[in-house]
């Protein structure tokens, strides 16, 4: 019955009013106030400061700067090797396999459209059809800044209005095409084993979503879709290596990793698997043997 309540309240509450409200005191420089909502925050979601590159409280100016802390340079091993991609985030894996052309596994009893996904534009969802994904969650004590798996050279971005439910477990089991309705941000790379999409996914008190060439794409949250194309032959090109910073969330939310057909092969992934920025993720296929 609990968990009934805490999802149908999700349709009813005004999501995108709340989570601007909290964004506003998420960005002030509240002096007392800030530093004391950090030390509530780490102890109620245990968040382990010793990894921070600064691990103090009263270092952060505002409760953004301390969620999008940066990690201190030894606390994450970025794994070698050109044959091998590396998990992006610090997170869980909630799940992870083959699309089925068009459809996208997300719970129990739940698919959701890959073209919807990536904003409705079948020329971008074409080369992904059949291709593989993997979900991963960011709890709130998780870092949150979102790295390439592998390198990689930007040729889109879309931007996606939607809605803003939490993407929590219970909520990903019992919310019908969640990742596809939520606010979002989608980047399109060509990298050594073809197309790839990350897809940063909004939810409830997500207060910004940001990209490193881009800065803030939201807020404010747009009424349309919005597709910006990148000439990667140009100077102005926007090329990122394989552990490389991409984009970061201010307060948590989820990424999906969308790669075309045949093009990698999943390093032992679980649904439910911590996983860690810098370790095996995904491996190249190896040729079949003539």
């Amino acid at each position: 019955m609990l968990d009934w309540f805490k999802v149908n309240l999700q349709y009813i509450l005004p999501k995108h009013l709340l989570s601007r409200l909290v964004g506003k005191f998420a960005a002030a420089e509240a002096g007392g106030l800030t530093t004391a909502a950090i030390k509530l925050f780490i102890k109620h979601f245990n968040v382990n400061m010793s990894e921070a590159l600064h691990p103090e409280p009263t270092h952060y100016k505002t409760f953004n700067e301390f969620f999008t802390r940066p990690l201190a340079p030894e606390a994450r091993h970025i794994t070698e090797g050109d044959e091998v991609l590396i998990h992006a985030v610090d997170g869980t894996v909630s799940q992870f396999g083959d699309i089925q052309q068009d459809s996208i596994f997300q719970a129990k009893g739940h698919n959701y459209s890959l073209t919807t996904l990536l904003g409705g534009k079948p020329d971008l969802a074409k080369p992904f059809k059949d291709g593989k994904f993997a979900t991963v969650y960011l709890a709130p004590r998780d870092y949150h800044r979102i790295h390439m798996p592998v390198a990689g050279t930007l040729t889109d971005m879309v931007y996606v209005p939607g809605d803003l439910f939490s993407v929590n477990p219970l909520t990903a089991e019992n919310i019908p095409g969640l990742f596809a309705r939520n606010e979002r941000v989608i980047a399109f790379f060509d990298t050594p084993v073809g197309k790839m999409a990350m897809v940063l996914v909004g939810a409830t008190i997500v207060a910004s979503i940001e990209t490193v060439w881009s800065g803030t794409v939201t807020p404010p949250a747009g009424k349309n879709v919005q597709h910006w194309q990148y000439d990667k032959d140009s100077e102005a090109s926007v090329m990122l290596n394989k552990g490389e910073e991409m984009g970061r969330f201010k307060l948590g939310s989820t990424i999906v990793v969308c790669f075309e057909k045949d093009s990698i092969e999943f390093e032992n992934l679980t649904a439910g698997m911590t996983t860690r920025l810098g370790e095996p993720f995904a491996r190249i296929p190896s040729p079949m043997p003539v």
